[in-house]
């Protein structure tokens, strides 16, 4: 039987860039996972994300998978990149748009 863990690692590991928030991209359910849609949309790439509302084992388990304690948690190519506050730093210095662009480009 799949494990938790397993379909974290399967949802991170199968998609290029990835985000656990709150809601869909569509629907954030909140202002951090909102902004991290934003700061994902800006860049004009596809990207997958998993509501963590809707299933509590994820939403625990992966903050235990990348040893960071808050939603949204955002993935590019397998690695842990950060949250909210990350991503807007990222963002800022254009690190996020190098680790975006590589990634879509693979």
């Amino acid at each position: 039987m799949e494990t938790t863990e397993d379909r974290i690692k399967a949802m991170v590991e199968g998609n290029k860039i990835f985000l656990f928030m709150k809601g869909s991209k569509l629907f954030p359910q909140c202002g951090f996972s909102n902004t991290a849609v934003q700061i994902l949309n800006s860049y004009n790439v596809e990207y997958e994300t998993f509501d963590v509302l809707a299933d509590n084992a994820v939403r625990d388990g992966v903050k235990t998978y990348s040893n960071w304690p808050t939603i949204p948690q955002c993935y590019i190519e397998g690695e842990f990149v950060g949250g909210c506050d990350l991503l807007i730093e990222m963002y800022q210095s254009g690190e996020l748009s190098e680790m975006v662009e590589k990634a879509a480009a693979s």
